[in-house]
C-alpha cells in the first residue's frame, strides 16, 4: 500500500503515464466536461474537496512545468488566483472560453467541490530532468 503521494488508484495510474506536455484539468464543480475527456469527480459535497486543496495535492505529485487559467479568474476570484500565483511560476491567462476549448486536450480532468468562479486550471507536464 501506498503511504504517500495521490492514493486514488486512478489519478495515480494516470499520472504515472503522463508525458513531457501532456496536460490535466483541475476543475471546479460547474465546468463542462468536454466529451471523451476522462473525468475523475472527487467532489462530494459543495465546496469539498477543495480546489486549492486538490492543486496543492497534484502539485507535491506532478512535475508542472506550465498552466493555464480563465483570464476572468483575476478579477471574480482573487483569492485562488493569488493562491495559484504562489505556487505556480509560469500560468498563461486565456478568455474562458478558449480555456474551455483548451480542456479538450486533457488526459483527465479532476473535478472538485469547489463553488467558487473560474476555479479551474489546466496543469501541462514537465520533465524531472
Amino acid at each position: 500500500m501506498k503511504k504517500q503521494g495521490i492514493l486514488n488508484r486512478e489519478l495515480a495510474a494516470i499520472f504515472a503515464k503522463l508525458g513531457h506536455t501532456d496536460q490535466v484539468t483541475i476543475a471546479d464543480c460547474g465546468l463542462p466536461i468536454p466529451e471523451g475527456v476522462r473525468c475523475i469527480d472527487l467532489s462530494y459535497t459543495i465546496g469539498k474537496p477543495s480546489f486549492t486543496e486538490i492543486v496543492g495535492t497534484v502539485l507535491e505529485d506532478l512535475e508542472v512545468e506550465h498552466a493555464f487559467i480563465a483570464s476572468e479568474m483575476e478579477g471574480q476570484n482573487t483569492k485562488v488566483y493569488e493562491t495559484l500565483h504562489s505556487k505556480l511560476p509560469a500560468i498563461t491567462k486565456l478568455p474562458h472560453e478558449n480555456f474551455k476549448q483548451l480542456t479538450r486536450k486533457s488526459k483527465v480532468i479532476i473535478r472538485t467541490g469547489e463553488a467558487t468562479p473560474y476555479a479551474n486550471i489546466v496543469l501541462q507536464s514537465g520533465v524531472i530532468f
